[in-house]
């Protein structure tokens, strides 16, 4: 039968206990993770948001009391009181933060008994996602899951504050409003009032932040709920929070001032991990010629290399009709030369589906040359193109070529892969950086003019607005800029 709360009350989190409390009485509720019955003794974890305690029950002490946490099974959920005291010697875990300490148990109380859980609330215990969300509140007590959504809350925590340091006001702004082209489908809500009408749940909240711009809130922030109904994607969901911003009387200086200093803040305060400011401001043209990509990942290397000039009179005729119908020849050098030609023809492959037409490659090592261009390359062009690339020993070279877009595409999306393959990236760094200058419009080959590259609502740099009154768009600069962190 189920016992009650009354006095028993929880002083302390179980994983808040250390040996400075060696000696104090103390009350801690939670759920059962496991016990351990050794016969004269009963061990029992003891797990809240926090993390785990040991409670130990002797029989020589309080047999009845011995004989009740004897019964006890994995989720039920307890309120114990009792003294903590520390470990022996030999049975101190220095693998739990509460590994040097138990806590001997005087009192017990079973607040609620378990079925047997249809899964071990366990990070190691590999779990489908479909019975993680049947028993989403089961799923929600695994370590993991419990990290994860206080680090939101201490997230959202040090937004409020930051930005209330820096002038802004929060403002909530309506979930009900009219549908608006925005750039997916919405989600519409009948009304019952006026039958046949509908509402939209908002994509964004950006109608309503500019309506805050005009009457005066010169500076606005929300933790926002946004919906769009399009597929589900690794980066794309239904529902989702943002931390969203609106300024006035500001220039691009301002915004990325105050958004570095809400990230550095957060990094210290959160992860205790010091960001430099101000982050690399890249053009966007220098980042797709280096990296291949408008949100570059700068932890590792293998850097594109422009051969397009050398490619022009080269002996091979598809790099020197790529080059003099205006496209690009570009490679990247990896530390791959031990790949198997089964492995490169799957370098090659990956290229096609990101959109390149095909792969060309150099391996080098000890036992010599290998390579798929070298009947139609001459021994000074390979090498000339290992100068170029930088290469040696156990690198290997591929080359892209074709319109400058695929190729840029295709080949940093190689040199992600690689990196990631090869080991090259650095996964205990954070790399932030802005890119800056994108293009204002960019050519519709299937429409057969200029369009917006990313929405019509950016505003183009003030030195390009008379290109587009005479009507060249080809090289209009926007003033928007992205923050990118590890490629993404």
């Amino acid at each position: 039968m189920a016992e009650f709360i009354t006095g028993m009350k929880r002083t302390n989190y179980c994983a808040e206990l250390s040996a400075a409390d060696a000696g104090k009485r103390v009350v801690v509720n939670g759920w059962v993770q496991k016990t351990r019955n050794l016969g004269s003794l009963v061990f029992v974890d003891l797990r809240d948001r926090s993390g785990i305690v040991q409670l130990v029950f002797d029989s020589d002490t309080d047999k009845d009391l011995f004989d009740k946490a004897a019964t006890l099974r994995a989720e039920y959920v307890l309120a114990a009181s009792g003294v903590v005291r520390h470990r022996s010697p030999e049975a101190v875990n220095s693998r739990m933060a509460t590994g040097e300490i138990e806590i001997a148990v005087d009192a017990l109380r079973v607040l609620n008994g378990s079925e047997t859980p249809p899964f071990h609330i366990d990070d190691k215990v590999n779990v489908s996602d479909a019975l993680r969300l049947k028993y989403r509140y089961l799923d929600l007590r695994r370590p993991s899951m419990s990290r994860y959504i206080m680090l939101r809350h201490r997230i959202v925590k040090e937004a409020h504050d930051y930005f209330d340091k820096q002038g802004f006001i929060e403002v909530e702004t309506p979930s009900l409003c009219k549908s608006t082209p925005e750039g997916a489908r919405d989600y519409l809500v009948p009304s019952r009032v006026h039958p046949g009408k509908f509402y939209a749940l908002p994509q964004s909240p950006q109608l309503f932040k500019q309506l805050l711009m005009c009457a005066g809130f010169d500076r606005y922030m929300q933790i926002a709920k946004c919906y769009r109904d399009e597929d589900l994607r690794a980066d794309r969901q239904p529902e989702f929070t943002q931390i969203d911003l609106e300024m006035s009387f500001v220039d691009a200086d301002d915004v990325m001032t105050i958004n570095e200093g809400f990230i550095k803040r957060l990094f210290k305060n959160v992860l205790d991990i010091d960001v430099p400011t101000p982050f690399i401001r890249m053009p966007y043209s220098e980042a797709m010629a280096r990296f291949g990509s408008d949100k570059p990942d700068i932890r590792f290397g293998l850097e594109l290399v422009d051969i397009s000039e050398f490619a022009r009179n080269c002996g091979f005729k598809v790099f020197s009709d790529a080059v003099n119908a205006g496209g690009a020849v570009r490679l990247i050098c990896a530390p791959a030369g031990h790949y198997t030609r089964k492995e490169i023809d799957g370098l090659t492959e990956f290229i096609k589906t990101h959109g390149g037409s095909g792969m060309a490659w150099i391996a080098l090592s000890e036992a010599g040359i290998r390579s798929s261009v070298g009947k139609v390359l001459t021994e000074a062009e390979i090498a000339e193109i290992i100068k170029l690339a930088g290469a040696k020993n156990g690198d290997l070279i591929c080359i892209v070529c074709g319109k400058s877009g695929p190729v840029y595409t295709a080949l940093g999306g190689l040199r992600c892969y690689l990196g990631d393959k090869l080991g090259l990236i650095p996964k205990d760094k954070f790399a932030f950086l802005w890119v800056v200058d994108f293009p204002q419009f960019e050519y519709s080959e299937d429409e057969g003019r200029y369009v917006a590259m990313h929405h019509p609502f950016t505003m183009p740099k003030p030195e390009d607005i008379p290109k587009i009154e005479v009507g060249d768009l080809s090289d209009v600069k926007a003033n928007a800029y992205d923050i990118v962190l590890n490629g993404y």
